[in-house]
């Protein structure tokens, strides 16, 4: 059987490594569109890319399998004008010059997974929200402009003519994994320094899926050709950021933590650069359509994820 053709757009950050050797173990031919291409031989090859200009790479996209779309400037950053227009722009462009390439494709990718996010739904202490949860900003979370980027990035990929290419938006909830730029070691640290407590008041929800589980999400979408528009990648039981702290400290062997309140965690944003809206907004979201379609989760609970991982 020939061997699937993957395309990571923009992947060379942690979700394109643990993509990338995920879909290597399947014996994949997988090529990833990178703005600083290193790899040209070996397991796997690297393409150069600006994420918003046609160019050589486009050659890539005719006759592979599947492409994902992963490019975007990390929110994980202080939202200066400069910030905010390399965040919404590295995600609108990426994905408008990915769909203005597939159409000029003669055999274009099967399926187009593009990422989104799970913060485009509303804050909320209440019920969960799946697929058809309300989408807006709320002024407590903080979250106005994270809901125009989200709101724009999906618009962008609707706004994409590709008839022959089926097309899904992931909205991703936080990625637990092993890797140097995910938040699993950082929570780990924390913990051990004695900063492990309950963050702001601690009843906001997170939102949150094992590396492995967002691997086998990916196959059963690109599988399951029926499935198509937005799409929830979380596990099903999130949890408050009180308990999420509390297993991270069980995990961790440490029995105490220090709680952050709303203006110490505003005075350590200004100092690690970074905003307190990725703490504070409350994310209670679960995988509707994974579920309804029949997948299983290996790792549904929060404390057996985090036991799986090497903190």
């Amino acid at each position: 059987m020939k061997a699937r053709r993957i395309i990571l757009a923009g992947g060379s950050g942690f979700l394109g490594h643990v993509l990338r050797d995920h879909f290597l173990k399947q014996g994949c031919d997988v090529v990833v569109l990178t703005r600083s291409p290193r790899q040209r031989d070996g397991n796997f090859r690297e393409c150069f890319w600006d994420g918003r200009t046609p160019g050589e790479w486009t050659k890539e996209l005719d006759g592979a399998d599947v492409l994902i779309n992963l490019a975007g400037r990390s929110v994980d950053c202080r939202a200066t004008a400069r910030n905010r227009r390399l965040m919404m722009d590295s995600r609108v462009d990426s994905t408008r010059v990915l769909g203005e390439a597939i159409a000029r494709c003669a055999n274009p990718p099967k399926v187009w997974l593009n990422s989104s996010t799970a913060t485009i739904y509303k804050h909320t202490l209440g019920p969960a929200w799946d697929e058809s949860g309300e989408i807006g900003a709320t002024p407590e979370a903080q979250d106005a402009f994270s809901i125009e980027i989200a709101t724009a990035w999906e618009r962008a990929f609707d706004a994409a003519q590709t008839p022959r290419t089926r097309k899904v938006a992931l909205r991703m909830a936080m990625v637990l994994g092993q890797g140097r730029n995910s938040v699993f070691p950082v929570l780990c640290r924390l913990a051990r320094c004695g900063l492990g407590g309950h963050m702001s008041s601690g009843r906001q929800y997170v939102s949150w899926i094992h590396e492995v589980d967002l691997c086998r999400a990916i196959d059963w979408i690109v599988e399951h050709e029926d499935i198509s528009g937005p799409v929830n990648l979380a596990a099903p039981n999130p949890v408050t950021n009180r308990e999420m702290m509390a297993t991270v400290r069980e995990r961790c062997g440490v029995s105490l933590g220090l709680p952050a309140p709303e203006w110490l965690l505003e005075v350590g944003a200004f100092f690690i650069r970074t905003e307190t809206e990725l703490v504070i907004k409350s994310r209670r979201v679960v995988p509707g359509r994974l579920l309804a379609s029949g997948f299983e989760f290996q790792f549904p609970h929060l404390r057996e994820a985090m036991v799986n991982l090497r903190g």
